[in-house]
């Protein structure tokens, strides 16, 4: 056997452990990859269904994945507030993917009201209590996109918008960071759990951050009426019904 050829043999032969090493690594890596959540879909809010016949701008099915990878687990657990029962009679005794189907539709609804499920809405208010000055900006009560956010919520919630970038775009340009859907719906899902988990604070708060969800006032009405078409397993009776088909 020359020299050369020992040397071939040699190399292969260090060569075959390695990859088989490699190949663990990878069908590890495959079997340890966390499973991505079971989704349903979320029924359509009543402006959603309206403004399909009408040829409106209508919540997209995308935006539902969005909303449902966004959610920590403690809003699918017993910590979320009992008032959620309102909209969401059996939200306790739910499976884990009809939870994640209420909120879905719940950031439907609260866009519907807030945004008429516009994603370049751009709103100022004249209300007192919204007259404050956005520390990013320096402007006041000015709010934006599906949830009607602000850029002082990047500072307060960690949300994915970028001033220095959207001041220099036109003001309903939907490449703003705050304007993306995808952007202004993780950052509703922040502050919600924010109010919800980290502050104890129920759903309906006349302290909480948005409007829509202070009882009393008109913009809750128009919220409320969005919330009329939950996910059926949300209703009483829906386990009995689901039974019922087996």
């Amino acid at each position: 056997m020359n020299r050369v050829f020992r040397v071939a043999v040699a190399l292969i032969g260090l060569a075959a452990p390695m990859l088989a090493a490699g190949c663990g690594k990878h069908e590890t890596a495959q079997a340890t990859a966390a499973p991505a959540p079971a989704m349903k879909p979320a029924p359509p809010t009543p402006i959603d269904t309206k403004k399909a016949e009408v040829g409106g701008s209508t919540w997209d099915p995308e935006w539902d994945k969005i909303v449902e990878l966004a959610l920590p687990p403690a809003m699918l657990s017993g910590q979320v507030p009992h008032d959620v029962r309102r909209f969401c009679p059996r939200f306790y005794t739910m499976a884990e993917d009809d939870k994640r189907a209420f909120w879905t539709y719940f950031f439907q609804a609260l866009a519907g009201a807030e945004a008429g499920l516009e994603p370049t809405v751009q709103a100022k208010h004249t209300q007192p209590e919204m007259e404050v000055k956005d520390e990013v900006t320096g402007r006041a009560g000015r709010t934006s996109g599906l949830l009607q956010l602000t850029y002082e919520d990047q500072k307060r919630y960690g949300c994915d918008f970028d001033w220095d970038t959207d001041k220099k775009l036109p003001v309903k340009d939907p490449a703003r960071t705050i304007l993306q859907p995808k952007n202004n719906l993780e950052c509703g899902v922040k502050i919600l759990d924010h109010q919800l988990i980290e502050k104890h604070k129920p759903l309906l708060s006349a302290s909480g951050y948005w409007s829509t969800l202070r009882p009393g006032t008109m913009s809750y009405r128009v919220f409320a009426k969005q919330m009329t078409n939950v996910p059926a397993a949300c209703r009483v009776g829906a386990e009995k019904n689901v039974q019922g088909t087996r």
